[in-house]
């Protein structure tokens, strides 16, 4: 836990009620810039420490391949949307969704490093997985029943890792005297061969800000919750008690831990969501949020019902009561990184800490 609470909120859609739309005044297409950007100016305004963009390899929040006619169908791609939130916005830390089942290292290393470069260090990545035979017909490649999805995400985020790696912090020279505009003593191949995957690198794109983006996880069950031990530098878990909160915690010793709650203010309650529902006032949100923060977790991320209506509560109600109650900040702190403002370590360079051994 540390000394003032941290606070996100996870973006998808209209919002967490799959039906959110029809609660959404005069709304503005998922598929237009300018509502995200809205959102993330909307959330930057509350100083708030980071906004998840959701993603899946799914047009809708479900596992079922059948289209519901009641739900927002359709979705824009997450770090895609994160990348023209980070141009409006200056503070705030984006993390988008990137599915790892299916999809390349190589290509999801390159696009989170580019965030990073876009957003001037205020990039991380949550890691999903795809389990289901109709998401990987959209692949063709491979049938994913009976494999173990954490293990082979680990090597995913792994191989990733090490990409951001490959490039040592001044590798680009710019030399017009000699003519170098790079080191080449400066790239490295990283020769990653893992039970699933090899890649041998270096990325094409230059090592990022912040060394390593921020790694997320969502967490539900003791396998998640070793990968995210294992891999990842912030954990989302789904508590449905104050006793299970504390159990939670208990599986997860060393990481980052957020507590995720889907939040209405008007009474739109999913009683479906996987995490704890809670429709109440922006007091009795504080009152649960400080005694979830006092138990040991260093945050919350809030999954509004309704963007356009709980993000500006959010924004303009909750955050004041965690400020008078000392909780919360009161600014950003300028040029402050991702890692920094979550208070991770700074990341070295395994290539250059070998070189100097």
């Amino acid at each position: 836990m540390t000394e003032h609470l941290h606070l996100g909120v996870a973006l998808d859609g209209y919002g967490w009620h799959p039906e959110a739309w029809r609660h959404t005044p005069e709304p503005q297409p998922v598929t237009s810039g300018r509502y995200w950007a809205g959102l993330g100016r909307t959330a930057e305004r509350g100083l708030l420490d980071f906004v998840t963009f959701d993603d899946a390899l799914t047009a809708q929040r479900r596992r079922r391949p059948e289209i519901d006619s009641r739900w927002l169908a359709g979705r824009p791609d997450a770090v895609l949307v994160a990348s023209r939130v980070a141009p409006v916005t200056n503070h705030i830390g984006l993390i988008p969704v990137a599915t790892v089942t299916h999809t390349e290292p190589f290509h999801v290393s390159k696009a989170i490093a580019t965030l990073d470069f876009i957003s001037h260090g205020r990039a991380g990545w949550q890691v999903r997985v795809s389990g289901t035979p109709h998401e990987a017909e959209l692949f063709g490649r491979r049938d994913v029943s009976g494999a173990d999805l954490f293990d082979e995400a680990s090597d995913a985020v792994e191989a990733a890792r090490r990409l951001w790696d490959s490039w040592e912090d001044d590798a680009v020279i710019r030399d017009a005297a000699t003519g170098r505009f790079i080191d080449r003593d400066k790239l490295h191949y990283i020769d990653f061969a893992g039970k699933y995957l090899s890649v041998k690198g270096p990325s094409i794109t230059p090592r990022p800000p912040q060394g390593q983006p921020v790694v997320a996880a969502l967490a539900h069950a003791t396998p998640i919750y070793e990968f995210a031990s294992r891999s990842a530098d912030l954990v989302f878990i789904t508590p449905q008690s104050d006793e299970s909160l504390q159990a939670i915690i208990g599986e997860v010793a060393g990481l980052k831990v957020y507590a995720d709650l889907y939040v209405t203010f008007d009474g739109v309650v999913d009683p479906r969501s996987d995490a704890l529902v809670f429709d109440g006032t922006p007091t009795e949100l504080v009152d649960l949020v400080l005694r979830w923060y006092q138990s040991g977790i260093d945050g919350v991320r809030l999954r509004p019902a309704v963007h356009a209506t709980d993000l500006p509560v959010i924004v303009d109600e909750v955050v004041p009561l965690l400020q008078r109650a000392g909780r919360f900040r009161s600014a950003y702190t300028d040029g402050e990184t991702l890692r920094e403002r979550l208070g991770l370590p700074i990341a070295e360079n395994r290539y250059t800490k070998v070189e100097q051994s």
